[in-house]
């Protein structure tokens, strides 16, 4: 490599950081409004945070940026580069071009108005009141629509806004992919609800001690091998994970004092999100590559942990004695097998985090085509919740009583996160797949989860896949650990034979 070329990578390296270092600044200061940040500095905060979004953004899309990138993306000099280096050049030069044709005004705009947003949405979403959050949520969409323009569209609006979340998925993928599950799923459902071997979920429900729930979180976290040296948990309003650099991992979740199972679902969901955080390779410590595959890759390690771990029959044997301790007299006479085909219950429902696992794909499927209504097909933010609660009905046969329990009941769409609700469903795809891969690596899974021996299945999958972040791309990851492109079978065959058993069909 020419000294002028080396020259221009360690620039370049020292200005990604700094970028980075901003970012993870952003991120402790997002943890804390949401973490109870008094509600009166939310309009003040919101500029500071706009401000110092502002400076990112002026960074990345920087003459200093571009003339770095012009002489690293060379072919001659990217051929020359490390494949961290190479890697980490590829991921810039993308959010460099794609933030290049965005004016830094209108980020800043648009930074401020989501930060409030988020504030807006969570008291709208407590008083069921749409209409008071209505004006953010079209101010939120029209800049969308403006950055995708800007952008360039690709196929259709909505295929630009698929690929911010999932590298090269495009809106005919999903429709494949979705459709194929529907496909499957529909009739196994129906046949599930005429099965007379409905579970018992009677003792789910009572009175369960907020104390005693984050003691048990607490305790499953451990034993899934969460470093609490490098993390913590808190209470928010909507459960999230987030990495604010090495050794900082934080999640939060909430406690319900009738149910003694969503806090803690809640808490594995984040914890797999935070192992993924918690074993980036060291050598990509501090830079863009330590992060996620993708967003779907993301949701692959929280959904597998929550579900095909959490949710298990092996699991339960080992951990429902732990919990009846935890909850004296709460559960007596349930057998580990009643409380596992209990917490597996299949019921078409209205709040998709608490939806079971086999309806929760067509949660995300209602939120897919009215995303893609509203960018391709021009439906109003005005009638969204009409829209909302008609594809409830025609999908799930279920209808919310109030917009708290439906259209507002995510946070996503408050910080322009459109594009992002098909990562959780293709989430459980890549779980299947890297499932059915650590099963033929560790034949006797179902025995080590059953001796209470998690840290097996988490270091396989901090080698297969956490330690790689950005390393690879989402289509190069799968295809190394299942040694198939990303597919709906595989996912389809799990939740058929899980549930057959479970409904005895």
């Amino acid at each position: 490599m020419s000294g002028n070329a080396a020259q221009a990578l360690e620039k370049f390296r020292e200005l990604a950081r700094r970028i980075r270092q901003y970012e993870e600044i952003l991120g402790v200061v997002y943890w804390d409004m949401r973490t109870g940040a008094p509600r009166k500095g939310i309009g003040h905060r919101s500029e500071a945070v706009g401000a110092l979004s502002d400076e990112v953004f002026r960074l990345m899309v920087s003459d200093e940026m571009g003339e770095l990138l012009a002489a690293l993306t060379e072919e001659e000099t990217l051929r020359e580069l490390g494949r961290i280096d190479r890697r980490l050049v590829e991921e810039m030069k993308k959010e460099y071009d794609r933030k290049k044709k965005i004016p830094p005004e209108l980020n800043r705009e648009y930074v401020v108005l989501t930060t409030k947003a988020e504030a807006v949405w969570e008291e709208a979403k407590a008083r069921s009141d749409f209409a008071s959050f209505a004006p953010y949520l079209e101010q939120i969409v029209d800049y969308t629509r403006r950055f995708v323009e800007l952008w360039g569209v690709k196929g259709t609006p909505y295929d630009t806004l698929l690929d911010l979340y999932e590298p090269d998925l495009t809106v005919a993928d999903c429709d494949r992919l979705f459709g194929e599950l529907k496909a499957r799923l529909v009739p196994l459902l129906e046949a599930i609800m005429d099965s007379p071997h409905q579970p018992d979920t009677s003792f789910l429900k009572g009175t369960f001690d907020a104390g005693a729930q984050k003691r048990f979180s607490l305790f499953i976290l451990r034993e899934m091998g969460f470093d609490f040296e490098g993390g913590r948990l808190d209470e928010s309003v909507h459960p999230f994970a987030i990495g604010l650099g090495p050794g900082d991992v934080r999640i939060t979740t909430r406690y319900l004092p009738d149910d003694v199972v969503s806090a803690l679902f809640g808490t594995i969901h984040e914890g797999g999100h935070a192992l993924y955080e918690q074993n980036f390779a060291p050598e990509l410590a501090g830079t863009h590559l330590a992060d996620g595959a993708s967003m779907a890759v993301h949701e692959s390690q929280s959904r597998l942990w929550e579900n095909m771990v959490g949710r298990s029959l092996a699991f339960w044997r080992r951990y429902f004695p732990v919990l009846k301790n935890h909850f004296p007299g709460a559960f007596e006479g349930v057998t580990p097998e009643a409380f596992y085909r209990a917490i597996n219950v299949v019921r078409p429902s209205l709040i998709r985090i608490e939806a079971d696992e086999l309806t929760y794909n067509l949660h995300i499927m209602i939120r897919y085509e009215l995303e893609k209504k509203l960018f391709n097909e021009g439906l109003s933010v005005r009638d969204l919740p009409e829209a909302w609660n008609a594809a409830y009905r025609e999908t799930l046969g279920v209808e919310p009583r109030s917009d708290g329990e439906g259209v507002l009941q995510d946070v996503h769409w408050s910080g322009g996160a459109f594009g992002y609700f098909p990562s959780y469903s293709l989430g459980n795809m890549y779980a299947a797949q890297i499932m059915r891969a650590a099963r033929r690596h560790l034949p006797d899974l179902d025995g080590l989860i059953e001796a209470g021996k998690l840290l097996p299945l988490k270091e396989w999958l901090t080698e297969h896949v956490h330690r790689h972040g950005k390393l690879l791309r989402p289509a190069e990851l799968i295809r190394a650990i299942s040694g198939e492109p990303l597919g709906s079978a595989c996912l389809c065959d799990y939740l058929e034979t899980k549930y057959r058993e479970i409904y005895r069909l």
